[in-house]
């Protein structure tokens, strides 16, 4: 999940570090350290759990997207200054998994909570599981109602998912969109989001099963590559990058009718531009389906608390919890018992227009083949979009910038 928070500050990031290998709090009390990236929506749960577990103080380190997954490989790597729970990103994960010895193995016994893809994707090559999994992102498109309708396209959700089944239609429909558009708003928000959509649907990804990089010769990629930058071309794009002050502005000024939509884009959606409730709906994504995001927590085995640290990671992803954090944070649930709970799949959302985001989120889910995901691919998707974003800013072209790209990446195998 690429749910970008705000940085903890100076002093709490020292008193975290003091105790965030399980120390005590000085008053009797084991003291747990969660490293986060973005909101989980796991503030009332902290809160809960305290409650029912008077011994329990729960702290939280949460940092951006990039810099809590270098922070913790960093902390590995020293064997110091891990949180007693860290949260991995589906990006991410097979490059902790190559390492189980560094996490708490957490065993087989609630193996059976979890969609079979999403608990396999956890485990090291030699069966060992390092990660309970939280959330998973499916996806779709949210869109401008009043945007589209000013363009003069349809703004009823089926009629929309219609007009893009494949991504050649979305542009086609965005060059439409443009030439009557409202003043100052662009198609979509900007390249690198929609090509890590596109790049998400291909059969193979970054990697190949034998954990090569393949970019430079998987002509899936390529393709949604030169499709993106002649959108960009085109003047389709925003060119704002993804969870950046400038992109949060964007909602709230209309600056684009359309955006890549895993089920926890919801809430960002909400948070950013809450003035612009009903005037946003959901409608399918091109190409049928895909997945951006999802999340695991891990235990680092340098923790001096790590029983009781594995007994609240499986509490915090238990299906109940789960089902209560999509309620109220969108994030789509990776058990099956919560994707079965009727509270999930008949759930409407009164700020995009009351679309059944249940309904769609869990269909998706049941039917989604994750792509392989190789040691190093959520660095190669940074990279990615670092590419895509120089042929926006116009700093380079657009072949140029895909060939160092592919060289870029090729030091990664290093």
């Amino acid at each position: 999940m690429r749910r970008t928070g705000t940085a903890i500050g100076v002093g709490l990031l020292a008193a975290s570090l003091l105790t965030a290998c399980g120390g005590g709090a000085g008053d009797g009390k084991t003291r747990i350290a969660v490293g986060l990236f973005g909101n989980f929506g796991y503030q009332q749960l902290f809160e809960e759990y305290e409650k029912a577990h008077p011994d329990i103080d729960i702290t939280d380190r949460t940092a951006s997207y990039s810099d809590h997954h270098k922070n913790l490989a960093a902390h590995l790597a020293t064997n110091n200054g891990a949180a007693d729970i860290e949260a991995v990103d589906s990006g991410y994960i097979n490059q902790f998994k190559a390492t189980p010895d560094r996490f708490v193995e957490l065993g087989d016994s609630l193996k059976d909570r979890w969609l079979e893809w999403k608990w396999e994707a956890s485990l090291s090559k030699d069966g060992k599981q390092i990660g309970y999994g939280t959330d998973i992102g499916g996806l779709a498109i949210c869109y401008r109602r009043d945007l589209l309708e000013a363009a003069g396209l349809p703004a009823d959700r089926d009629a929309v998912s219609a007009l893009w089944p494949d991504w050649e239609s979305f542009m086609a429909k965005g060059r439409e969109f443009q030439a009557k558009a409202p003043a100052g708003t662009k198609w979509f928000d900007g390249g690198p989001s929609l090509l890590n959509a596109i790049v998400g649907q291909a059969p193979t990804g970054y990697y190949n099963r034998e954990d090569k990089i393949v970019v430079g010769d998987n002509p899936d990629i390529k393709k949604g590559w030169d499709l993106v930058a002649q959108g960009v071309a085109d003047g389709l794009s925003a060119g704002l990058l993804y969870s950046t002050p400038p992109w949060n502005t964007g909602f709230k000024q209309g600056q684009f009718a359309t955006v890549i939509c895993p089920a926890w884009q919801m809430a960002k959606i909400k948070d950013q531009a809450p003035e612009t409730a009903g005037k946003w709906d959901l409608a399918a994504v091109p190409g049928g389906g895909g997945n951006w995001g999802g999340s695991y927590l891990t235990v680092p085995k340098q923790g001096k608390n790590t029983d009781k640290a594995v007994e609240l990671a499986a509490w915090l992803t238990a299906p109940e919890q789960q089902a209560r954090v999509f309620a109220s944070n969108n994030l789509l649930p990776s058990t099956k018992k919560a994707l079965s709970e009727e509270s999930v799949g008949r759930y409407q959302d009164p700020f995009f227009n009351n679309a059944p985001v249940g309904a769609v989120f869990t269909a998706a889910a049941r039917a989604l083949k994750p792509q392989y995901q190789g040691p190093k691919a959520g660095d190669v998707q940074t990279e990615l979009g670092n590419a895509m974003q120089r042929v926006e800013q116009g700093k380079q072209g657009a072949q140029e910038s895909w060939d160092q790209f592919v060289a870029d990446v090729k030091k990664l195998e290093g």
